[in-house]
């Protein structure tokens, strides 16, 4: 194979998300300001900028402001202010609305716009592009390289035009090697890079474990009369179980478009759960489906959320670069909302990395970012979020309450922390101790099935290339998943990519439909030996989302 060329930078940036850009574009700032030249490009897996992203999103726009003042007069895609905040309790038949009054101020969203973040990262791009850094979408970071002394020394992009039997076809470009004084990882939750970092620099030792949730999301256009722009409706309660994390969003945009949406807590017990089936029936509910009704799916897709807070932030820094945003779990699980907390990390990186460069400083620890958050609002802001997920991990009812003394009569600042015991893999119970769930068949106009909803992600991946989504064991998925646990991973993955199917001799085997993977990272999180590895396919694959 050709030897892979090499380009040198001051930072690169691996991740086109709200903080890998943010990032970017303050170090770009800051070099103007003090009148310098430095070197910083940003690499992106997605086809495109915003093609991978997928928020809620109510974005509260402080971080933007704080970076990019001027962004109304620029056309920043914040087009729908909060007009409304509904927070529902629903039952079966039935909702009830909490008060206004009731509501504790993590659920206000007054000040705050509904968007879809991939247009603003599009315009994050843009403005980015502007002030010189170099964005290569279509080129996925696989590995990061090492200097003799063991501070990370940048990344490789992945071979392209390798074929399902790993050689090269004859379309075989080698990736390429970017150099840079210091790299930030911004790949959002569940990095694959990140992932390793944490493993080799031990930045978890200190940390409770990560926790997560699967948000998935459909973006529908709705008749006139049952748009209001602006509307904010969160709910908890059914379809799920009360020992069960999750709740759903239902965000009214411009142009009669609305993003719904819903969450589960990925350390749900049962095996039987699907995530997917869950957010198709929320949809039927009679407080749901009158807003849609002869309304039009435009599209879906599904991601998982880093949703420990505080506690479980591993050590920000190592020999070389940082992580910046979700790669470290800065989402604000109270509020629902992580864009802002991304961008203000990325942002204090930036600074860090700029002063240390000032310096004349490469490859050691970039010590200023994590003390700069430690005195910054987002600190702040975490800390006094640091106790809902906790609590609502201990079910509806005494979460609804205990979170009601943590947020409304405490405001954040209990004198006491609690934590997350357990990884999300550790927690399925088996399927003698399980109860199955019956789920309704689609009806093709409220819920749908999972193909035709991977279709409307515009998901592509070239069919001739390595598998990448892997087993550590092929003899788990039968021996253990299917044995233990009724195979879950054909129920937790929205896009259909885990299939149980049955050999001619009537045995069975998991067939991997790797191009369905919409990149949610759900299986690499939720697979209950963790055997099952996720890592990025051929850069410019998988799903390709408009306006999500």
């Amino acid at each position: 194979m050709a030897q892979r060329e090499a380009m040198e930078y001051d930072v690169v940036v691996v991740g086109a998300g709200p903080a890998g850009l943010a990032a970017a574009i303050r170090l770009k700032q800051l070099a103007a300001q003090n009148a310098r030249e430095i070197g910083v490009c940003v690499l992106e897996k997605g086809s495109e900028v915003g093609a991978h992203i997928l928020s809620g999103a109510v974005m509260d726009p402080r971080s933007i402001g704080e970076l990019i003042p001027d962004w109304q007069a620029l056309g920043a895609p914040l087009n729908a202010p909060v007009s409304e905040d509904r927070f529902l309790f629903l039952t079966q038949g039935g909702s009830l609305k909490v008060p206004g009054w009731m509501l504790p101020s993590c659920f206000r969203n007054h000040g705050n716009y509904v968007v879809s973040l991939g247009n603003v990262c599009r315009w994050l791009g843009k403005q980015a592009e502007g002030l010189g850094v170099e964005i290569f979408p279509g080129f996925a970071a696989t590995e990061v390289l090492f200097r003799d002394d063991g501070a990370v020394r940048g990344v490789a992009t992945g071979d392209m035009g390798i074929g399902r039997d790993g050689k090269p076809t004859a379309a075989y470009q080698p990736g390429m090697e970017l150099h840079a004084r210091y790299t930030l990882f911004a790949e959002g939750c569940r990095g694959q890079l990140g992932k390793l970092l944490e493993e080799r620099f031990k930045l978890r030792d200190a940390a409770d474990p990560q926790v997560y949730g699967i948000g998935l999301k459909e973006l529908w256009e709705i008749q006139p009369q049952h748009h209001q722009k602006g509307l904010v409706i969160h709910t908890a309660g059914w379809p799920l179980a009360n020992d069960t994390y999750g709740g759903s969003f239902f965000y009214h945009l411009e142009n009669n478009q609305i993003a719904i949406g819903f969450v589960v807590g990925l350390a749900y017990s049962n095996p039987y759960l699907s995530p997917y089936e869950e957010f198709q029936r929320y949809k039927t509910h009679p407080a749901i489906w009158p807003f849609l009704a002869r309304g039009r799916r435009i599209a879906y897709g599904a991601r998982a959320i880093a949703a420990g807070g505080l506690q479980s932030l591993p050590r920000l820094v190592f020999p070389g670069g940082a992580l910046v945003g979700d790669d470290a779990g800065f989402l604000n699980a109270s509020r629902i909302k992580g864009s802002h907390a991304a961008m203000k990390s990325g942002m204090l990186a930036a600074e860090a990395a700029f002063a240390a460069l000032g310096a004349g400083r490469s490859h050691d620890e970039l010590g200023d970012y994590p003390e700069a958050f430690r005195a910054s609002w987002l600190h702040d802001e975490l800390h006094r979020a640091r106790n809902f997920k906790p609590w609502m991990a201990k079910g509806l009812a005494l979460g609804t309450v205990m979170v009601g003394v943590d947020q409304v009569l405490f405001r954040g600042r209990a004198p006491w922390t609690l934590h997350h015991g357990h990884a999300d893999h550790e927690t399925l119970q088996t399927r003698q101790e399980a109860s199955p769930i019956d789920y309704p068949k689609p009806d093709g106009t409220a819920s749908f099935d999972r193909l035709s909803s991977v279709f409307i992600s515009n998901t592509n991946h070239n069919e001739d290339q390595p598998p990448h989504l892997t087993l550590r064991d092929p003899s788990v998925p039968i021996k253990v998943n299917l044995e233990l646990y009724d195979a879950p991973e054909q129920r937790y993955c929205p896009a259909g990519v885990y299939e149980f199917v049955k050999n001619d001799d009537g045995s069975d085997r998991l067939q991997i439909n790797a191009a369905n993977c919409v990149h949610c990272k759900t299986c690499d999180i939720k697979d209950p030996t963790q055997n099952i590895v996720w890592v990025a396919p051929e850069g410019g694959g998988g799903p390709n989302y408009p306006n999500m």
